[in-house]
């Protein structure tokens, strides 16, 4: 039972890892389901998660989840795009991504905050800098969400495995 746990809880840390760089897969959430699932349900002999150590990690996969929710918003907000562009950007990458893939989210989501932006009466310069601060913000949040799940997995083993 305890090895089933212990495989269970690092099957869903590399989830997380691989959930950073898939688009719809939810890296942080998948994170911290192994961590919790190893922390609760994890053999009470042997290695184990400390509470400081699990509270570490959890606020780590909680902060994945922040960060793969909100940064695109935030980076179209800083490039100076309206509210209503940034939801409809989330809306239109949600469509492409099923008909161009994780180019469509790139893609369209450029496009529609250009789009929207220029509809809106913005100039052609500061719609265009909202949509690269956007594409940006995806782009950085990919990598920062690779950062922090590969921290918890590298944490998660050097507590349980090494320590």
């Amino acid at each position: 039972m305890v090895e089933l746990v212990t495989l269970a809880a690092l099957a869903f840390l590399l989830g997380g890892i691989v959930g950073s760089v898939l688009p719809m897969v939810p890296a942080g959430g998948l994170s911290l389901v192994g961590v919790a699932l190893y922390f609760f349900a994890g053999p009470s002999e042997g290695p184990r998660l400390g509470l400081l150590a699990f509270l570490v990690l959890a606020g780590v996969a909680v902060a994945t989840v922040a960060v793969e929710h909100l940064s695109g918003a935030l980076a179209s907000k800083a490039g100076g795009a309206e509210t209503s562009t940034m939801i409809l950007a989330a809306v239109a990458s949600l469509v492409l991504f099923f008909v161009l893939g994780p180019l469509g989210i790139v893609v369209g989501t450029a496009l529609t905050v250009l789009g929207a932006e220029l509809y809106a009466g913005k100039e052609p310069e500061a719609a265009a800098r909202a949509a690269v601060y956007t594409v940006a913000g995806l782009l950085a949040s990919t990598v920062a969400q690779f950062a922090l799940t590969l921290s918890i997995l590298i944490g998660f083993l050097v507590v349980v495995f090494v320590v």
